[in-house]
């Protein structure tokens, strides 16, 4: 084999600012700014296990903020996450690409699920003062996204079989992380426990990491 042959059998390797402009690297990015503008309209915040009146009396008066809450949290980081896992796995294939993918998707759909859930709780329970609905609706919220958290967790793991094949070892780090103290605060929102659920404040930073670059990383390909 030729010198010129290797040469040209060598894939091209883009600097990393060339995904940025790109779709995966766009929504990546808006998913960040999403989840930014969410936690910064409000500090109304419950427990994943607070009472019915609990609820209402953090939301009462801030409905329409609850509600735009939900929507940057939940509502839109759902198009993020289904367009950054779809493309990664796409991009990757094999079975590690495929668990990013189908683990991905679904959580997306949870997340939609989520926010329908905080959409009638913001715009029917809490207005109308229904206690126990709203009590009700509270737990299914941190279950549901107990779940999605398994999933999120999931497509850290995921992105572990991806290093050197389709992700950088960095990012499969970040993703070996994810997987770890995602399944933690999966158990707190799960069984409505605080203790646990206190590692979201380091799970939900490596997530925005994470999709974050993995859309910019993919994009750049």
């Amino acid at each position: 084999m030729t010198h010129s042959a290797v040469h040209a059998s060598t894939p091209t390797v883009r600097p990393w600012y060339r995904g940025i402009g790109t779709v995966p690297g766009i929504v990546g990015l808006g998913f960040v700014a999403s989840w930014i503008v969410g936690l910064s309209v409000s500090t109304v915040s419950t427990a994943p296990h607070a009472t019915g009146a609990q609820v209402i009396t953090q939301y009462a008066g801030h409905e329409g903020i609850g509600l735009v809450q939900f929507l940057c949290t939940e509502g839109l980081p759902a198009v993020g996450l289904a367009v950054v896992t779809a493309a990664v796995g796409r991009a990757a294939g094999g079975r590690y690409g495929r668990l990013v993918r189908g683990t991905g998707l679904a959580a997306a759909a949870l997340s939609l699920l989520m926010f329908g859930l905080g959409a009638v709780l913001t715009l029917w329970a809490v207005p109308g003062g229904h206690v126990a609905a709203a009590g009700a609706l509270n737990d299914a919220v941190s279950r549901v996204d107990g779940v999605k958290m398994l999933l999120l967790g999931a497509v850290g793991a995921g992105a572990v079989g991806l290093a050197g094949r389709g992700l950088p070892r960095w990012l499969a780090y970040v993703g070996a992380a994810l997987a770890v103290t995602m399944a933690v605060t999966a158990v707190g929102y799960l069984f409505l426990l605080g203790g646990p659920a206190q590692v979201a404040v380091v799970s939900l930073p490596l997530l925005l990491v994470f999709v974050a670059a993995a859309g910019i990383v993919t994009g750049r390909r």
